[in-house]
């Protein structure tokens, strides 16, 4: 017989932070699970929007009124504290952009259609989301470059020796997903960028799945440019990063134009405002940016070490519950992974086990989690995708385990 799954002591109690947690689901404890597309938002990051819209709301520079002084100063300010977050070099290398998107779209046509040229060399891997493929199919198009995939291992790891085969002189820019969104592998980005620049490559790290559980030091990692969203770090959504290195940064071309990023205008000629106002077009999100800096202000008040341990034991605890019930498979079994499970049920479609498990107030994600070539490299249409956040417990991870049974049963497919 085997022995009962221990759980380890808990790391951290801080549910009560997020309010909607406190909401019953179909009169079920919520159980959210589904953080890797978003993550819950702490009392602290929606006061903070309330408080701006309230008492502060007032479009930014040139405003010489007190409330757009005020605005400046706390928009201003945001990009320290993202600076310092990441512990970039110079305040001028963060640009808010409105997602981990829209910052990858960025570095593609401000820097993709300048230096990619026909029989030049795209590196992706096959773990990247689609937000880090489309783009540069659409440059690889203008510009006659060409795309290659670093292949994916049967357990979710990188293939490390053909990532090197792969590097040449040829190759122009690396994008590496920094972990995994499907499958929670974390890739060994610091070795992975210093084999890139020794042939002359810039590289992109997507980011999106990894500053709301690692710390991220963008000059140890030494990348060219790293990108995140606000949202999937307990901030709002329609926000974003991205960091460049500045003479990179400041020899890109404007993508966008009007609003802040010009210097002067005329019928003739325009000229262009410094890096970073160069690359933020427009009224920008103006709350959103000073949100998103109140949701790095309670990451750090907690601490990213002491997040990081909680989760894995979150994941250790989870991954030895699922694995000990038969019918499940895991995919995806890294050996150093981020709080994601992706799995699938004997029998059951993954939709359909989503559907069943939040009658029972647990919340996940079900399908290519925007990740269709991986998929396909797996021979499957999608996954059931459990992952986790600092606010996660180990009551979660039970009531999970409830729900799948309960589930197999159901269908029939349960030995109990």
């Amino acid at each position: 017989m085997s022995q009962p799954i221990t759980q380890p002591a808990l790391q951290l109690d801080r549910r009560a932070d997020f309010p909607i947690l406190a909401q019953p689901i179909r009169g079920q404890r919520l159980v959210y699970l589904d953080n890797g597309a978003t993550t819950q938002k702490p009392a602290a990051v929606i006061q903070a929007e309330k408080d701006f819209y309230e008492k502060h709301n007032a479009n930014i520079h040139r405003g010489v009124h007190w409330l757009s002084q005020y605005a400046t100063d706390e928009y201003d300010e945001a990009r320290v504290v993202t600076q310092q977050f990441l512990n970039a070099a110079r305040v001028e290398e963060i640009v808010f952009t409105s997602g981990t998107t829209d910052s990858i779209n960025l570095v593609a046509y401000a820097w993709g259609l300048d230096h990619l040229h026909a029989g030049d060399e795209i590196l992706l891997t096959g773990l990247e989301h689609h937000s880090n493929i489309v783009p540069w199919q659409l440059i690889a198009k203008k510009t006659g470059a060409v795309i290659k995939v670093v292949p994916v291992l049967d357990n979710g790891e990188l293939d490390l020796e053909a990532y090197q085969r792969l590097l040449s002189a040829k190759t122009k820019l690396v994008g590496i997903v920094h972990v995994s969104n499907a499958l929670g592998t974390v890739n060994p980005v610091a070795e992975m960028i210093q084999q890139a620049h020794q042939v002359g490559a810039k590289v992109l790290i997507d980011g999106a799945q990894a500053v709301a559980h690692q710390k991220v030091d963008v000059q140890a990692l030494d990348c060219d440019f790293y990108v995140f969203s606000g949202h999937k770090i307990y901030g709002p959504t329609g926000t974003g990063v991205l960091y460049a290195k500045y003479d990179i940064l400041d020899a890109m071309s404007p993508w966008r134009g009007g609003g802040d990023m010009i210097h002067t205008v005329s019928f003739e000629e325009s000229t262009f405002a410094p890096v970073p106002q160069r690359f933020e077009a427009g009224t920008p999100n103006i709350a959103g940016v000073i949100v998103l800096a109140a949701a790095l202000r309670y990451v750090e008040s907690i601490g990213l070490e002491q997040i990081a341990q909680h989760e894995e034991a979150l994941l250790q605890y989870a991954t030895a519950q699922l694995s000990a019930i038969k019918g499940i498979q895991l995919v995806g079994t890294a050996a150093h992974k981020a709080g994601v499970l992706s799995f699938l049920v004997e029998d059951i479609h993954p939709h359909d086990l989503g559907t069943i498990l939040d009658m029972d107030g647990v919340a996940i994600r079900a399908g290519h989690h925007c990740a269709m070539p991986l998929m396909t490299r797996f021979g499957i249409p999608g996954t059931a995708r459990a992952s986790f956040a600092l606010y996660n417990t180990f009551e979660d991870v039970d009531a999970l385990v409830a729900s799948l049974k309960k589930a197999q049963k159901l269908f029939g497919v349960s030995d109990e």
